[in-house]
């Protein structure tokens, strides 16, 4: 392994939050001085996935909605109690986390709708003898039997037309096609979560979107501990070689506006490569234009991982993970409204406030579309009288129940006539629509990490032999952790300088909640009932 040292420097290849969380814990664990790291990200913002921001229209987006958790974030948790929150710098990232879910607790009370605009009873799951009978069947089989299965070979017709399926399935945005192992591995992480699938009590969401929230203050904690973060910078190629069974990373091939360039890596030094990104390619749309479905890999944020894996047969096998797009693809939008009218309707008639309840899934809808209204302002700078509010459609290719058309053929306006439709609020949909500007966002490989797999299509963090490399992202392997997770990406990092650097210093393990009776039993008498 490699000392730490004031002589080590540190190359992170892309600029998400798995990227982030390796230089913190560079400096934080390893004792690497910050000028010594350089993050090397070709998109404009760091953060990756992680983003939220204001369009020059003054419309607000975020892609993605994310659920953070109490019990299986000990890695994300764990860093974001050393960063400190933009507006004081004596609290902590984590502690503003723990204070906001205090004040703003989440009990969802409409978490499943129907196609007659009624709440149902989502706390009847629905499932029978033989649903159970095949979840217990999927939790025992090892995952070297289970192999590149799909969910819906190891459950009947019944079990996906249940309550427990259709909130499960949106909470964490599964389809009935992705690998078993994941769905399985969930199962397991989340086990938790099933007495209160129907509340989602146990959700935990930043102050802000997770941009605002985490990823402008562990930037801010970064720089000013002196880290480069260069924008701009397109990671091609990396040379390595290998002797007595030994590999390192020897030379970094670069891309800027400027031409190409080669860094070379001294004795010391460490790479970082994050593989894959699953928001690749992601296109946008508004009020009346539709977000183009990009298939032919345009950005170039699979590259690098299709170059590499060219390299050694351990190095994974990206075209698992990119090679349909209709299995991975689906759209999300995000209101921004001038008028409180849709929010107030909302918190009416589902009981919730903003920010205290979850998904809200139109259970019958042919999109199966979910939206979530999130504490006002999402944003840091959102002026008042400003509202925002998210969603997303599983299912893109079905003709709408109002617009007669697929969600991936719908401008703005018209996912909004879809989602007015799928509340029944045609009282108000004449000023819902004056006053608001939709952002639509197609994203080609948003769910690719759950595609099926083989054992060796992910590589592992650190590759065998690997002395001053290792693999970042939701591409990698970290046996028993769920990918599409924060924590996931946090967990790996970790673990990366950790190992590379030969610091004994434990990671948190993962969270095992089948070790822990009161969970087991809570969640057997949910799936009993």
């Amino acid at each position: 392994m490699i000392d730490s040292g004031r002589t080590t420097k540190a190359y992170l290849v892309g600029g998400g939050i798995a990227a982030l969380a390796a230089a913190a814990f560079l400096i934080r664990d390893g004792g690497v001085p910050g000028e010594n790291i350089r993050i090397l990200e070709q998109m404009p913002l760091a953060g990756g996935s992680l983003d939220g921001r204001k369009a020059p229209d003054g419309a607000y987006v975020t892609r993605g909605g994310r659920m953070l958790e109490d019990e299986a974030y000990t890695c994300l948790w764990n860093l974001l109690e050393s960063i400190p929150t933009l507006d004081d710098p004596n609290v902590s990232v984590r502690q503003e986390v723990a204070d906001f879910n205090r004040a703003v607790p989440t009990d969802a009370r409409a978490r499943l709708i129907d196609r007659d605009h009624r709440i149902v009873d989502a706390s009847r799951l629905g499932l029978d003898a033989r649903d159970r009978l095949e979840l217990a069947r999927l939790l025992v089989t090892p995952e070297s039997a289970i192999g590149a299965r799909r969910i819906d070979e190891f459950f009947s017709e019944h079990f996906f037309a249940t309550n427990f399926w259709a909130m499960w399935r949106t909470t964490f945005a599964f389809q009935n096609w992705h690998s078993a192992i994941e769905l399985k591995r969930y199962f397991l992480r989340f086990l938790q979560e099933f007495p209160r699938i129907h509340t989602l009590a146990g959700v935990r969401r930043t102050r802000f979107n997770q941009y605002d929230s985490v990823v402008r203050p562990l930037t801010k904690w970064l720089l000013e501990r002196g880290v480069r973060i260069e924008q701009g910078v397109t990671v091609t190629d990396v040379d390595f070689t290998e002797r007595d069974g030994i590999r390192r990373a020897g030379r970094l091939h670069l891309r800027r506006a400027s031409g190409p360039e080669t860094v070379e890596l001294a004795e010391l030094d460490l790479a970082f490569i994050t593989l894959g990104s699953m928001t690749a390619d992601a296109s946008f749309g508004g009020d009346d234009t539709v977000p183009e479905l990009v298939r032919d890999k345009r950005d170039g944020s699979w590259t690098l991982w299709e170059t590499l894996a060219l390299k050694a047969p351990d190095f994974g096998r990206p075209s698992v993970f990119n090679g349909s797009v209709a299995e991975a693809a689906w759209e999300s939008f995000t209101l921004t409204m001038r008028s409180p009218a849709l929010l107030k309707r909302i918190e009416e008639y589902s009981g919730n406030a903003p920010g205290t309840g979850a998904l809200m899934t139109f259970k019958d809808s042919p999109w199966l579309m979910s939206i979530v209204v999130p504490r006002q302002p999402h944003f840091d700078g959102q002026p008042e009288g400003v509202f925002t509010l998210w969603g997303y459609g599983l299912f893109m290719d079905a003709p709408g129940d109002f617009t007669g058309k697929p969600m991936a053929a719908c401008t703005g306006r018209e996912i909004l006539t879809e989602l007015l439709g799928q509340l029944g609020f045609d009282d108000i949909a004449e000023e819902v629509r004056a006053s608001t500007t939709i952002t639509s966002v197609m994203m080609p490989y948003i769910t690719s990490q759950f595609a099926r797999r083989s054992t060796h299509d992910r590589p592992r963090v650190i590759p065998h032999g690997a002395r001053n490399f290792a693999f970042l992202g939701q591409y990698v392997e970290i046996p028993e952790d769920v990918v599409f997770t924060v924590e996931y990406s946090v967990r790996g990092a970790m673990h990366a300088v950790h190992q590379l650097l030969g610091l004994d210093l434990p990671v948190p393990p993962v969270h095992h909640a089948l070790a822990e009776p009161a969970t087991v039993l809570a969640a057997l008498r949910t799936a009993l009932a």
